[in-house]
């Protein structure tokens, strides 16, 4: 992993998979604000994304807002939101009993009530902006076919339960087991599994209204025009110089919402911050899956990793279809070789293979005949970028004035970077005070010491042997 966190991070490159979301693209697409590149700018955002464009409306969602620039290097929202597998899901229990050991009760307790309120907190903003982009919510289920998964989730659960209360939203668990679990998921060979409050999107849509409302406020969105070098400005001036091709920008304070890529404009953060490929799949249900379609969602968890699918809702384009991720831990190395690269142009094959068989193979004797027109609709990737901790690096970047960042989001993008993005606001605007220490992580915050903690490897995706509980039925 030393040397796949070492390869130098890229920007983003031309010509990406296509993703099923942005097929076809919005007319937001390669939208310029300005024919011009303005030279000058209060605020310079890097990245069209969920995180960059909440920031963007948060801070033009104010009484006289400062000026405020997007640079986009590709599309808008081309990048990991535009990329994802439409969950709104937080499966906090998953990380829980490791952030209860490395940073207390009291904080672990922050962190899963954070990513439940921010969860919710999207599908609110949608309905209350009227943003058409199939916000669905409901209950997801994980299905559990590994014994040392099935104890540390029932250890977990049982954990958030006590700390949290009983009653706590974000604590809402239902065990089920193997016989009803097959009978009511339609799913075969699982020890049981667990249900939950969660959710699905069109991340692509809700970040294309959300930069609609921006530009509208005032934002100057600039797409097709990367961030390729930031310095501090020179001759005495205060702020920040970005370099484009099209030209430079000074700008007074620039926003690093560029997750995977981040290290490429800051190289101190090469290691700190590491890309990884996630492969996603979009496809249609075979002949013998409920004709009104699945009533929830799910993932399929096993002893080294899992794998996400949602069912597209009443009302969505291709209604019914399954988009379904992960996998890329079945192949060679546990997928070593999707750590490190910024290559969202291609997939590795044995991995899209994986992807095409995997909803077949988890609903058996349930999925049927394929469908007359194929299984597959698309399949496409993008980089997600992940930190040594397993947390998302918030705040001003130490020993830099006025350079802030909000980026590595650990493939959980739906549930953290829209409510961090009012975090983060807040911070610029010197309100990082005891109310915002209640409800945003510590662990979340830019510090001196994220620096010191290089990337070894995805937390929280196996589950110790170690770990001797007697599994509940």
């Amino acid at each position: 992993m030393e040397q796949r966190a070492a390869i130098p991070t890229s920007l983003p490159r031309p010509f990406p998979t296509i993703s099923y979301w942005q097929d076809p693209p919005d007319q937001l697409s390669d939208h310029r604000t300005t024919p011009e590149l303005p030279d000058t700018t209060s605020v310079l955002i890097i990245g069209s994304g969920v995180t960059g464009a909440s920031i963007a409306h948060e801070l033009l969602d104010k009484p006289n807002p400062q000026k405020v620039l997007m640079l986009e290097a590709r599309t808008a929202c081309s990048g990991a939101t535009g990329r994802n597998g439409g969950h709104t899901k937080c499966g906090s229990y998953r990380a829980f009993l490791s952030n209860v050991e490395n940073q207390g009760e009291q904080e672990a307790a922050k962190i899963a009530r954070f990513e439940f309120d921010c969860m919710k907190a999207v599908h609110a903003f949608a309905k209350e902006k009227g943003i058409e982009c199939d916000s669905w919510e409901g209950d997801t289920v994980d299905i559990i076919y590994d014994q040392h998964q099935w104890n540390r989730a029932k250890k977990a659960i049982s954990e958030m339960k006590m700390i949290l209360g009983g009653d706590d939203p974000a604590a809402q668990y239902t065990f089920y087991d193997a016989a009803e679990t097959a009978r009511k998921f339609l799913t075969e060979g699982a020890l049981g599994s667990v249900s939950y409050p969660a959710g699905s999107i069109s991340a692509y849509k809700f970040v294309v209204g959300i930069l609609t409302l921006a530009i509208q406020n005032g934002l100057n969105m600039q797409t097709n025009t990367p961030a390729v070098r930031i310095d501090r400005s020179k001759d005495g001036k205060t702020g920040w110089v970005v370099e484009t091709p099209r030209g430079s920008v000074h700008a007074e304070k620039v926003i690093l919402a560029t997750n995977g890529y981040t290290a490429y404009l800051y190289p101190p953060l090469q290691g700190i911050i590491v890309p990884l490929r996630g492969t996603v799949g979009a496809q249609r249900p075979g002949s013998k899956m409920p004709k009104d379609g699945l009533k929830t969602t799910y993932s399929f968890i096993y002893g080294n990793g899992y794998e996400y699918m949602i069912f597209r809702p009443p009302g969505s384009k291709f209604a019914g279809d399954l988009v379904i991720g992960g996998c890329s831990t079945k192949v060679a190395e546990e997928g070593l070789y999707e750590w490190g690269t910024t290559d969202d142009t291609s997939m590795d094959p044995d991995i899209g293979e994986y992807v095409h068989q995997s909803a077949k193979m988890y609903f058996g004797s349930s999925w049927g005949e394929d469908h007359p027109e194929g299984r597959s609709r698309k399949q496409w990737t993008g980089i997600m970028g992940f930190s040594s901790q397993g947390f998302p690096l918030v705040g001003r970047i130490p020993g830099e004035k006025d350079l802030w960042i909000a980026a590595s989001f650990q493939g959980l993008g739906m549930i953290l970077s829209f409510s961090t993005a009012k975090a983060l606001v807040r911070m610029m605007h010197d309100e990082d005070n005891e109310e915002l220490d209640k409800c945003f992580p510590k662990a979340f915050r830019m510090s001196e010491d994220r620096f010191k903690h290089k990337f070894s490897g995805r937390l929280h995706d196996k589950a110790s042997a170690n770990l001797e509980i007697q599994a509940q039925s």
